[in-house]
C-alpha cells in the first residue's frame, strides 16, 4: 500500500495546509520535469532558480500534492502544505518514503576539505576485507557493491541519496562509506540518515563562495559529528580538532603524526611508489606499506585504520587491506608512456591540496618541478592568488591555465592567480597559456630527464565546463597524447602501461 500524503508529512512542522491530504503518494520530485501522476512536488528555492515558479507545471504533470516554503495557492486538485524549510522537508520526506534505508545500513561519513575520496576508497577496502558488502558514495563514482552508478554531486541531493541507499539495501549492501561535503551538511542532504561513524580529515580554505567564512565552513562540518552515534574519528593534527571533539556525541578516536593521538604513525618513509610507517594504536602495533605516496596519504590511511580498529577489525587485516589499494583515479595518478621524466595528474584544487602535492613531488624530483594548474570559475576567488603564490614558490616552472571557467572569463581568473604568482616571480618566470590542452602539451614538451610535471586541479574529471556546457576533456588523456607525440617525434618507443590507465588511480591524494 502506498503512503498517504498525510502519513508522509506527519512529523513535519506544518505552517499552512490546503486540500485533501489523504491522497496516495507514488513518488517525490524536486524538479517539476520529473513529476509523474500521483507525485509530491517539493518546491525548493535554489541558487539558480526557484521551484515555486514551477508549481503549475508540476500540477499539470500530475502532482497530487505540493510542499512549499513560501505562501502560495495550490492549483486544484493538488493538496498543499507549507513548511519552514523545504530542503529539510525533502530529506525527511524522502527518508520516510523509502523506508529509512539509512537506518538499515552501517553509514560511515567522511568529511574534510582534502582527503575525502582517498579515505573512502581505503575504508571501502578495509570493510570489504572484513567480509562486508560495501557501498560507496562520493566524488568519482557511486558503487552499489560491485556495480558502478553515476555521480552528480559529491553527496547526492537528499531524494537521490535516499533512493540510492534504498537500492543498496535491496542489493544486500550492509555498510556504506560516504563522502559528506559541507554543502550537503548545510543544505540538509543527509538529514534522515543515521551515521554509525564520522571521519574528519582536515579543514583548509575552500568553498568560501558558498560559506560566509571559515567559521561557517567549520560549523557545517561539525554537523556530521552531532549525527554520528558510535565513533568519531578525528585528525588530531588539525587546528579544528578540539572543536570537533567537543561537537562529537560518539566515542572519539584520534589519529595523527605530530600531536598526541590514539592512532599514530612512526618511522614514516615516503618514496615515489608509496609510503611506509609503523602504526601505534590502542589495539597494538602493525607495519603499513602503502602503494600510495605522500605524507597526506599516511593521514588518509591512519583515518581508515582508526575507523577499522574502533570497529574491532583485526589490525593486521586492516593493514593488509590498506596495502592492497593500488590507487584512486585522478589522485597522484602517473601517466607513463616510457618517457624519462614523471607526469602526474592530481585533483588538488585548494591552496592546501596544491601545496601538499607539490611538497611531495619536490621530494621525488631529481630535476625541475613543472606545475600546470588553474582555478575554477564561479567559485571562491580569494583562493586564486593563494594558489598562484604556492605554485610560484613550490615549482621551478608554473604554467597557469584554465580549469573549469564556467560562466567567468578565463583571463579574469588567470589574472587573479597571477596576483599571487607575481609576489614570488617575475612575469617572465612563469607561463600563461589559457588553453588547457596547449598548457599540458607545453609542460610535456619542456620537460627534461628527471623532471616531474604535475597537472593539478581536475584529476579524474573527463570534462571541462565552459559557460554552462560540459565538453569532453581528460587531463590524463591529454597528457598521454602529448607524451606519445613527443616520443614519436624523438624516434623513441611509446610504452603503454595498463596499470596507469586513465580509468584507474596509480597513487592517491587527499581528496
Amino acid at each position: 500500500m502506498p503512503l498517504l500524503f498525510s502519513e508522509l508529512i506527519a512529523e513535519q512542522p506544518v505552517l499552512y495546509k490546503q486540500g485533501d491530504l489523504e491522497v496516495p503518494v507514488r513518488g517525490i520530485a524536486y524538479d517539476s520535469r520529473r513529476v509523474e501522476q500521483g507525485y509530491v512536488f517539493v518546491a525548493i528555492e535554489g541558487f539558480q532558480t526557484d521551484g515555486h515558479l514551477f508549481i503549475d507545471e508540476a500540477v499539470a504533470r500530475g502532482a497530487a500534492a505540493l510542499v512549499t516554503q513560501k505562501p502560495v495557492a495550490a492549483p486544484p486538485p493538488a493538496a498543499l502544505v507549507q513548511v519552514p524549510n523545504t530542503r529539510l522537508a525533502l530529506a525527511l520526506l524522502s527518508a520516510r518514503f523509502y523506508g529509512y534505508p539509512g537506518r538499515r545500513l552501517r553509514l560511515v561519513g567522511v568529511t574534510g576539505t582534502n582527503g575525502k575520496t582517498t579515505t573512502t576508497y581505503l575504508l571501502r577496502a578495509v570493510f570489504q576485507a572484513a567480509g562486508s558488502r560495501v557501498g560507496l558514495i562520493g566524488t568519482i563514482a557511486n558503487w552499489i557493491g560491485e556495480r558502478k552508478a553515476p555521480v552528480q554531486h559529491t553527496t547526492p541531493e537528499s531524494l537521490d541519496l535516499q533512493k540510492l541507499l534504498a537500492e543498496m539495501v535491496l542489493a544486500g549492501v550492509d555498510t556504506v562509506v560516504m563522502e559528506v561535503s559541507s554543502h550537503a551538511l548545510a543544505l540538509h542532504r543527509v538529514a534522515g540518515c543515521s551515521f554509525d561513524t564520522a571521519v574528519f580529515t582536515n579543514i583548509t580554505q575552500d568553498h568560501l563562495d558558498f560559506h560566509q567564512d571559515m567559521h561557517d565552513y567549520l560549523e557545517a562540518k561539525k554537523i556530521l559529528f552531532t549525527m554520528a552515534e558510535q565513533y568519531a574519528v578525528i585528525n588530531n593534527d588539525d587546528p579544528a580538532a578540539l572543536e570537533l571533539r567537543r561537537a562529537a556525541r560518539a566515542k572519539v578516536i584520534t589519529y595523527g603524526i605530530k600531536q598526541k593521538a590514539d592512532v599514530v604513525a612512526a618511522g614514516i618513509k615516503v618514496h615515489r611508489k608509496g609510503a611506509s610507517y609503523r602504526a601505534r594504536t590502542p589495539w597494538g602495533e602493525v607495519p603499513v606499506n602503502l602503494k600510495l605516496t605522500g605524507c597526506f596519504n599516511v593521514y588518509n590511511s591512519l583515518a581508515a585504520l582508526a575507523a577499522g580498529g574502533a570497529r574491532g577489525l583485526p589490525l593486521a587485516a586492516v593493514a593488509k587491506a590498506l596495502e592492497g589499494v593500488p590507487g584512486v583515479p585522478g589522485r597522484f595518478e602517473l601517466v607513463d608512456r616510457g618517457q624519462d621524466f614523471t607526469v602526474v595528474v592530481d585533483y588538488a584544487h585548494t591552496p592546501d591540496g596544491l601545496e601538499n602535492i607539490l611538497k611531495t613531488a619536490r621530494e621525488l624530483t631529481r630535476g625541475r618541478l613543472i606545475t600546470v594548474f588553474g582555478c575554477g570559475g564561479d567559485r571562491d576567488r580569494t583562493k586564486r592568488p593563494l594558489m598562484g603564490e604556492i605554485a610560484a614558490r613550490c615549482s621551478d616552472l608554473p604554467v597557469i591555465t584554465s580549469d573549469n571557467p564556467r560562466t567567468e572569463d578565463p583571463l579574469r581568473i588567470i589574472a587573479d592567480i597571477e596576483e599571487g604568482a607575481k609576489r614570488v616571480r617575475r612575469p617572465d618566470e612563469y607561463v600563461v597559456l589559457p588553453d588547457r590542452r596547449q598548457a599540458i602539451a607545453h609542460a610535456i614538451k619542456t620537460a627534461s630527464p628527471g623532471d616531474v610535471v604535475i597537472i593539478a586541479g581536475k584529476g579524474h574529471e573527463d570534462y571541462q565546463i565552459v559557460g554552462t556546457e560540459k565538453f569532453p576533456f581528460d587531463d590524463r588523456e591529454e597528457a598521454g597524447k602529448a607524451l606519445e607525440e613527443r616520443l614519436l617525434k624523438e624516434g623513441k618507443q611509446v610504452i603503454s602501461h595498463e596499470n596507469h590507465d586513465p580509468r584507474r588511480g596509480s597513487q592517491g591524494h587527499r581528496r
